[in-house]
Order: C-alpha cells, then structure tokens, then sequence
C-alpha cells in the first residue's frame, strides 16, 4: 500500500471526497466483505446498499401510476420523469434547446432505434471503428438492407508536428479496412449524391481494451469530413452524423455534449451505478431527431388513431414520439440516487481513483517474469502507462503465457479466479473488431475458428496456438487497492513459475502451480490393486446405487446414464444448476426389468417399467424433443414426478441410439469423445470414471494441511466424485500412467485424466445440500495440467458382442504402465 500511495496517493481513494474509499466499502458495500473480489465493472458496475435504501424508501413512500394519464398520480409520475430526463442532458452537459432523452431498455435497444429509423438510402454509407460492439456493428443490417454501404476503420491519431499550432488540433485519420462489406465498390467509381445522410459510429472507451477515443472525432466528421476521410471511398459523402456509444465510457467520462456535439449517443444506467437494470436511454439531437423514420407506432405515441381506416396522427416531441408503450416510471424514478451518488464523488474523482487501480495493475503484470525470463503477460491497448494521458480507462485486459511461449487459456484464468473468489471476465466481450485486431486474428483465422465450432461463450479459448478472447478486469467507484493486490497475488501464484522444488515428489510453484502432465504420478512399487466398489448412475446427474457384480455392455455399465432429465425447451439439467438432484436415488432390478427412483421431496417411490436388454440395437437415433415413452398417461405420471422432485417442469429422456458415437459438450451441441468409437449414453466424457483410495486419502491429508481447513468436515469420500469404479492398493495417483487395465477378465483402455469441474464442491450431508470451494481449489494447487484439474481416470471397455461379461467387486485389477 505505501509504494501504490506513493505513487497514486493523489488520485486513489477520494482524499476531496464526502467520504474516503475505506468509509464507503463500510457503509455502502457491506457484502463485499464476505471474501467476494468484483472485478467485472465494465460488465455491470455494483449498486450501493445506501443507494437501495433510498430507492426502496422512495418506493414505498410514495405512490406511482401509468404516467399516460390526467390524474395526480400520474401527472406526478410524468414530472419524476421529466426530471430524470433533465438530470440525464446534465450529466452529459448537453442543453435541452438541442438534445432530448429518449428512455430505453438500455444502450442496445437505443441503438436499434438509431439503425430502425436512420434515413438509409443507396448513397448513405455506415463507417463504424473496429472497435465497436456487437450491438453497433448490427446497424450494419439496417444499412446494407436499404442498399446502403458498410465500412469498419481503424482511427490513427498523429501528434502536432513542428511548427503546428496546438490550436489546430490533433491529426487524426481514418482508415477503412483493406476488406470491405458490401456494396463499397460502387463509392470507387460514383460520387454520393450530397442530400444522403451517412453515419459514423464510435464507442467513447472500447469495452475490450479500455482505450479512449478522442472526441475530437465528433466535430471533425461533422465540419471536416473531407479531409479527416481523405483516402477512403467517403471522402466525397458530405452529410455526416456521429453515434457515440457511451455505454463504457460515460461511467467515468461522459461525453461533453456541449463541446462535442454528437447526434446520438447511447447509454445504460446499471453501468453506471449498478441499478436500476433493463434502462437506458437515448440522447439525441432534435435536428437529427426530425430526419429520422419511424414506421410503428404504439401507446403513447399518437395523439390519434382510427382503427378502421388508415389514419393516425403521432406526438411531435421527440421522446414521446420514440418511446413505444409506458416507460419504465419506477425504474426511472430511482436513478436520481445512482446521480445523486455520483454527483457526490464527481466524474473526475472517479476517474482518478479508478484509473489509478487500473495503472497500478498494467505495470505489476508488465513486470512479470517466468523463473527463465520470459514474459508472463501481454498486455492489449495499453502502450501508454502515463496516469495524465486520459487515454485509457479503468480496464485490464490480457493474456497469459507459459514459460514456454505458450498461451494459458483465459478460461483456465477464470476457473482458477472464480475459485479464489475473483470475479473477472473472459472472451472477446461482444467486441469482435476489437478482440481480432488485437489478437491479430485474420479473416482466415476467424472462419476456420467457427467451423471448428467456436462460438461465443464455449470452451475453445485456444485454436492453433491462438487464443480466441482474453482477459478482463475493471475497477468501478468502490473498488479498492486490496482487490487490485489480490488479484496480483492470484496471477503471481497461479502462473508465474520460479524454479521449483520438490515435495513428496511433486514439483509446486504457487498456490495453483502448474504441472507437466510427465510428473503428476508419484513413484510406484507395482503393488496389486483390486476393484474396491462399483457405482451405476442410471441418471445423469443424479445418485447412483452400488453392487457387487454387475454385466457390462457396449456402452459400459449396463444402463448407467442411460436417462437424463431435461428441461421442457430442451436444456439439459445437471446438479449443477439444480444441486438437489443429489438427493434423487435410484436403483435397477435386473430380475423384474425396473428402475426405481426416490426423493426426499416426494411421498412415493417412482417405479419405470425398462427393457432388460439395453445391448439390443434400436433403429431411432436420440432426439431430444421424441416422446420416447409409448403411453402418453404414464410419460405425465413420470414427469410429473420429476418435476416435483427438483421444484421445476421438466421430463425425463431415454438415450436411445445404437449407432450415434457422439456426446453432448457444454452448449448441448454434438460433439466427438475424444475421437471414441464406443457409444457413452448420456455421460460426458467416457463410459467410465475410475478413482483410487489411495489417491482420495492424499487428497484428504493435503485437504486437512490446509490453513482454512474445516475439522468438523469429514473426510471425503471417494464417492464425492461420482465414480463407477474405485480401486484400492497402489500409491496415490499411478492410474495416472496406466494405459489400459485388466479387471477381472475385461479390458480397458485409459482416455486420460477427468477434467474437474465446481460439481464436485456440491456435498450432500443429511439429506442438506451444501456448496463449498473445496475439494476443487486444492486440486487445483497441485492437480493442474494445461488448463485442466486432473483427478480420476477416465475408460473406455474394449466390448466383445461374443462374450457375456460381467465386473465383480474384489477383482484383481491389472494395469499395462506407460
């Protein structure tokens, strides 16, 4: 703390302020002391609690109503509204002689009302910086569906020459992108006509990188057009007007409206100060207000209407004209206590305390070095490290590299932080431009990017060495030198590698230290290992039952996840979105051909009539949307016990395919198991999932040496992880190197290790379902391999048609090493 006062102590912490950062944390953000570190501003800053209670008191102090209306309480409602409005034009020190504000559901939806009603023709065309977000770069169907043109640039801004006045301002440029949208070409070789309207969109402060645009863009698109487009195929379009998106930016620097008169310009309340969610608004220009064209129409923006003939007569202000149905009175009503607040600690003030967080964190990760030198962190858009530069606002994005060269996946850093209680964000942000130009993405790259299957919020964060998005962190009002310093230590503990030393044959190197794959298995006397129990789970996600012998099949356990539950629209559900599904239990008789089901939330025990050969091929693949039980009464009386066993509608499905090979990933689409040539029912990964005693009883003493262990907790079991086979005898982890095992007369092959995820924090005690951090964030600090935490080992049976089998417990198991 002193060596950041010492350098940020003049912008940290509000020293002019009503109240310090400390008084704030303690009176205003209460529950951030509960070990939550919130680092996701840009996405969604936080509310005060001081800020709710105001609302909550305003809400219940007084009484609001449809401000469509004459009554008092309406007239009322219409006058809060008309006030918010005023303290909106303030807050962007925009006059109401020129600019109106238009209520939205937020900076998205005023966007679409820009690209809906802007007077498109074949001459217009739509120039919009690189760095922009998906909800601008959709004006562009707007545009080239009226025949318009579409252009993305990059801005380059030179510093004044010798001899330049400063008072001629910077030297900006645009400059399109070598490949271009449709319909460009026709710009080459005809001159727009001068009456088409052109648009020209930039954000304030890019989401991705946190750097700032100037301004200054405003007035030389709108009064230098020609000279500031010199070069490009727009430089003869005079008829210019400006889209800010200040969504990002107006949080700590809003547009001056006054000094850079933009057309529109689009903003959100929750980025700002947290609350209310779902409200935006559009600011506009009146003159630019009155080119625009709007086709619907709806409640509260007629004067008059006719039903039965072709005639309406709409309002002529600008904000009833534009705002389609009642406003959102109540939510308006409470952003007066998000400006109040902010006007307390002033725009600038924000600035400087957010900013200095952010500085302080570029340098320390700029300064990482591996144990051989090499770099830890790249950095994107943050050349400029100078606090009184204004370039960049309070946002961190980055990569992470290994000693090697290679990428950390940013997925990887977010399992890692969310298990250290770091709220951060990961991916491109909704900012396609930014995140390719930044990465250095080509076209190529992209394309082969989505037919490799990436799509926006799965798990590809590498491709052919690349990685796909990054890393973000952001500090908002309330944010603290504490939280940046944690995260430091997080990044420094996590993937920084010193030279390493040796315990109990392990290399570590930090709290999540990361591993070759070559020496995760401990050494190894080859002492006899045996089939300790075996688990089926003939409900995904639910819990199993364990026998003494049981047959095996082309798909492993003879039924294991052969059923799952799935939601009505089709979404799969999992324990980990309903943790209680740990308390439904099931049971099979192979004898009588049922499955049994029981819950703690249900009177009666479920019975379900099941064929008792699963290995006879069908002739239907698995749909998701068949009804796979014949009788319609029996298919509601299971669903419906179902649905009240986990408290939501849903149904259970039947895998029922004999030839489909592949799996369902994270977003439910298909998927290839590791190149499998065996069916797996519903798991994920393989038939199999194998854990050692010996393996859990390490687990458990690292768990126990921990300092924030719990010895009220009992130890874990090696059930916590859902195996169908445990095996004991061995040292910890030699399943680690196994490539196939004999158990009994049966075969196997080792897919690898289980990649763990936060299910197996869920632990079922009493009948009490209970979340907790561990065992994953141990595992994490000495089980990591390239992104993943390993612990069990995934199989896959070698099935002969020819031959009955059948696994028994007490088998000898008999593993063939690598």
């Amino acid at each position: 703390m002193e060596e950041f006062l010492k350098e940020f102590g003049d912008y940290y912490g509000y020293p002019d302020g009503p109240k310090s950062i400390t008084e704030i944390r303690e009176t205003e953000f209460k529950r951030l002391d509960q070990g939550v570190v919130y680092l996701d501003h840009a996405g969604s800053t936080l509310y005060s609690e001081l800020q709710m209670e105001n609302v909550f008191k305003e809400l219940t102090s007084n009484v609001y109503g449809n401000p469509h209306s004459q009554s008092d309480i309406s007239s009322a409602t219409s006058e809060i509204i008309a006030d918010a409005r005023r303290q909106v034009l303030e807050y962007f020190n925009a006059s109401p002689e020129d600019y109106s504000c238009v209520f939205t559901s937020g900076a998205t939806a005023a966007l679409k009302i820009v690209g809906e009603t802007f007077p498109w023709t074949q001459d217009s065309n739509f120039v919009y910086t690189m760095e922009n977000h998906n909800s601008v770069l959709g004006i562009r169907e707007y545009a080239l569906g009226k025949g318009a043109s579409a252009c993305a640039v990059d801005i380059e801004e030179a510093a004044n020459q010798p001899g330049q006045l400063a008072s001629s301002g910077p030297l900006i440029k645009v400059k399109p992108r070598a490949v271009q949208t449709r319909n460009t070409s026709k710009l080459q070789n005809e001159e727009s006509r001068g009456d088409a309207c052109n648009l020209f969109a930039f954000p304030s402060e890019c989401n991705f990188t946190g750097l700032r645009f100037n301004l200054d863009l405003v007035n030389l698109i709108k009064e230098n057009s020609e000279a500031t487009l010199e070069g490009t195929p727009f430089a003869k379009s005079k008829r210019w007007m400006v889209l800010i998106d200040a969504a990002k930016g107006c949080a700590t620097q809003p547009p001056n409206l006054s000094e850079f008169p933009a057309d529109f310009v689009v903003m959100s309340f929750y980025k700002l100060f947290g609350y209310p969610t779902g409200l935006g608004a559009l600011l506009v220009r009146n003159d630019a207000a009155k080119l625009l064209k709007k086709t619907y129409f709806s409640g509260g923006t007629v004067a008059a209407s006719i039903a039965d003939i072709d005639f309406v007569k709409r309002r002529e202000r600008v904000e009833e004209f534009f705002e389609d149905g009642s406003a959102s009175f109540l939510g308006i009503a409470a952003i007066r206590h998000g400006f109040k607040l902010l006007k307390s600690l002033t725009t600038s003030a924000i600035w400087m305390h957010t900013t200095s967080l952010s500085m302080y964190v570029k340098k320390k990760l700029q300064a990482l070095r591996h144990g051989n030198g090499a770099g830890v962190c790249v950095l994107y858009g943050s050349e400029n490290l100078n606090l009184s530069s204004h370039k960049s606002g309070p946002t961190v994005t980055f990569n992470l590299k290994r000693p090697d060269g290679s990428w950390f996946g940013y997925l990887e850093v977010e399992k890692l932080a969310s298990l250290s209680g770091i709220q951060l964000r990961t991916g491109c942000f909704c900012n396609p431009g930014a995140c390719a130009k930044y990465l250095d993405l080509s076209h190529s790259d992209l394309l082969s990017n989505v037919e490799a299957g990436h799509v926006c919020w799965d798990d590809n964060d590498v491709i052919n060495g690349k990685p796909t998005g990054a890393v973000r962190v952001s500090f908002g009002y309330m944010s603290t030198f504490e939280e940046a310093k944690k995260f430091i230590d997080f990044i420094i503990s996590s993937f920084v590698s010193s030279p390493r030393k040796i315990q109990n044959g392990i290399a570590v190197s930090g709290r999540f230290a990361q591993l070759p794959i070559e020496e995760l298995e401990s050494k190894e006397s080859f002492p006899r290992h045996y089939l300790k129990s075996i688990t089926i789970y003939p409900i995904k996600s639910c819990a199993g039952f364990s026998v003494n012998s049981w047959p095996l099949c082309r798909t492993g356990l003879l039924h294991d996840r052969e059923w799952m539950i799935q939601g009505l629209t089709g979404e799969l559900i999992t324990q980990k979105k309903v943790p209680e599904m740990s308390l439904i239990s099931s049971f099979i008789d192979l004898e009588e051909g049922l499955l049994s089901v029981e819950s703690t939330r249900c009177k009666d025990k479920l019975y379900i009539r099941i064929k008792s050969d699963s290995d006879s091929p069908r002739s239907d693949e698995f749909d998701s949307h068949d009804n796979i039980l014949e009788n319609h009464n029996e298919e509601n009386r299971i669903n419906g016990w179902f649905t009240n066993a986990i408290g939501r509608q849903c149904k259970l499905v039947q895998y029922s395919s004999s030839t489909s090979k592949r799996r369902l990933n994270r977003n439910k689409s298909p998927g290839l198991c590791r190149e499998l040539e065996s069916n797996i029912n519903f798991a994920n990964e393989a038939q199999f999932l194998l854990i050692s005693e010996e393996s859990v009883a390490d687990l458990n003493k690292r768990l126990e040496a921990s300092k924030d262990y719990n010895r009220d907790l009992e130890k874990l079991s090696p059930h916590r992880f859902r195996p169908n086979l445990v095996i004991s005898g061995g040292e910890p982890y030699a399943e680690d190197k196994w490539r196939t095992l004999k158990i009994g007369d049966s075969n196997f092959t080792s897919l690898g290790g289980c990649n763990r995820c936060q299910m197996i924090n869920i632990s079922n005690e009493s009948g009490q379902v209970k979340k907790s951090n561990e065992p994953l964030t141990t595992l994490a600090s000495y089980r990591r391999v390239k992104g993943k935490i390993l612990f069990g080992t995934l199989l896959r049976y070698e099935h002969d048609a020819k031959v009955e089998s059948w696994i028994r417990v007490g088998e000898e198991v008999n593993p063939d090493r690598e």
